[in-house]
C-alpha cells in the first residue's frame, strides 16, 4: 500500500505530466523506474521536453515502448541503448561524450570564449588612444614655415581666390 501512495504522490506532485492511465504499469516499483527513465528521454517532437511532459503522439509511443522494455526485463541502460540505436544520441538529455558529440558538449563554451576574446580585443583597441604626434624637428619646422609663408604670398597674387572675386559670390562685382 505504501509504494502505491508513493507513486500517487509523485504523480500528483509532478507538473502536468502527459502520462495517461492506460500507459501506467500495475507494479508501482516498475512504474517509478519508468517515470525516472522517461525524465531522461527527450521528446523528439518538442525537443526540450521529457517524453512524460509531452502530448505528442511520438512521445506517447516512446513512453509505451519504455514501459514494454522494462516489463520485458531490460535494464535502464538497455532501454537507453535501444532508443539511442533507433533515434541517435539526441534522444537523451545527457548524451555521451564521443568524438562526434564534442561540438555538442564544448561548442557553447567555445562560442562563449570566442565572444569574450572578441569583446576584450575590441575594448583593448578602443582604450589605446592614438599616439601623440612627435614634435617637429628644427629642420621640419623651418620647412613648414617656409611652405606656409610661400602659400600666404601666393594667395595675395591670385585674384580669383579672394571672397567676392569668383562668379556666384554675393559680394562680388557682378552681384550687387
Amino acid at each position: 500500500m505504501r509504494p502505491l501512495l508513493l507513486v500517487l504522490a509523485v504523480l500528483l506532485a509532478a507538473p502536468a505530466w502527459a502520462v495517461e492511465p492506460d500507459e501506467m504499469l500495475d507494479d508501482p516499483a516498475l512504474e517509478a523506474r519508468a517515470l525516472a527513465l522517461t525524465q531522461e528521454i527527450r521528446c523528439l517532437v518538442c525537443q526540450n521536453e521529457p517524453i512524460d511532459s509531452s502530448n505528442a503522439d511520438l512521445a506517447r509511443d516512446l513512453r509505451i515502448l519504455v514501459r514494454e522494455r522494462i516489463v520485458a526485463g531490460d535494464s535502464d541502460a538497455d532501454v537507453k541503448a535501444f532508443l539511442v540505436a533507433r533515434y541517435g544520441d539526441y534522444v537523451l538529455f545527457d548524451p555521451p561524450l564521443k568524438p562526434y558529440t564534442y561540438l555538442l558538449w564544448f561548442g557553447p563554451a567555445l562560442i562563449l570564449l570566442l565572444g569574450a576574446l572578441g569583446v576584450s580585443l575590441y575594448f583593448a583597441r578602443a582604450r589605446q588612444a592614438p599616439g601623440a604626434a612627435a614634435p617637429l624637428s628644427a629642420e621640419e619646422r623651418t620647412r613648414l614655415e617656409r611652405l606656409l609663408g610661400d602659400e600666404e604670398q601666393g594667395d595675395e597674387d591670385r585674384p580669383g581666390d579672394r571672397p567676392g572675386d569668383r562668379p556666384g559670390d554675393r559680394a562680388g562685382p557682378e552681384n550687387p
